[in-house]
C-alpha cells in the first residue's frame, strides 16, 4: 500500500489522524492517533455499543475515567476499554500528549469526527448543540453517558 497524506480532524483542541480505516482491514480494526493539548478536557463520558478500544501511550500523560476508575496512560502504557463500559478523558498535565486508539472491531471511523467537528464549528463560541450531537453519537454507536 502506498503511503498517503493523513488527514487531521481537529474537534476543539483535539487532533486526530486516522492511520488505518476499517475498510482497509476488512473491518477487523481501525487505528488513530490523536494529540491533546496540555491542560484539556476533551471528551464528554461515553460508551460504545458494538466495539472495543485499547488505547496506546506514545509522548504525555492522558488521564482516563473508566467506570469510576482513573487510570494515568503515559508512553508505553496501555488500557483496554471493552464496549459498554463508561469512559471519558482529559489531560490534566503540562505537557501535550499523544495516543493510538484501536477500535476493534473497525466500524468506527473519520466520518464521525468530521460530524462532531462540524457541529462544535458550526456552534462558534456559543454553546453547542448537545441534541446534535447525541444523535451523531448514537448514530456511530458511542452512548452519551448523560
Amino acid at each position: 500500500m502506498a503511503a498517503r497524506t493523513r488527514e487531521e480532524i481537529k474537534i476543539g483542541p483535539l487532533s486526530i489522524r486516522f492511520l488505518l480505516e476499517g475498510e482497509e482491514s476488512a473491518g477487523s480494526v481501525a487505528i488513530f492517533e490523536f494529540d491533546v493539548p496540555a491542560r484539556a478536557a476533551v471528551a464528554t463520558a461515553h460508551s460504545h455499543d458494538a466495539y472495543d478500544e485499547t488505547i496506546y501511550g506514545l509522548s504525555g500523560v492522558l488521564s482516563w475515567t473508566v467506570n469510576g476508575a482513573r487510570v494515568d496512560v503515559g508512553p508505553g502504557d496501555v488500557l483496554h476499554i471493552r464496549r459498554g463500559e463508561v469512559h471519558h478523558f482529559d489531560n490534566a498535565h503540562d505537557a501535550e500528549a499523544k495516543a493510538l486508539a484501536f477500535v476493534t472491531p473497525g466500524i468506527l471511523g473519520p466520518e464521525y469526527f468530521r460530524e462532531i467537528a462540524a457541529l462544535l464549528d458550526t456552534a462558534a463560541g456559543s454553546p453547542p448543540d448537545v441534541a446534535a450531537i447525541g444523535a451523531v453519537m448514537r448514530r456511530h454507536g458511542v452512548t452519551p453517558a448523560v
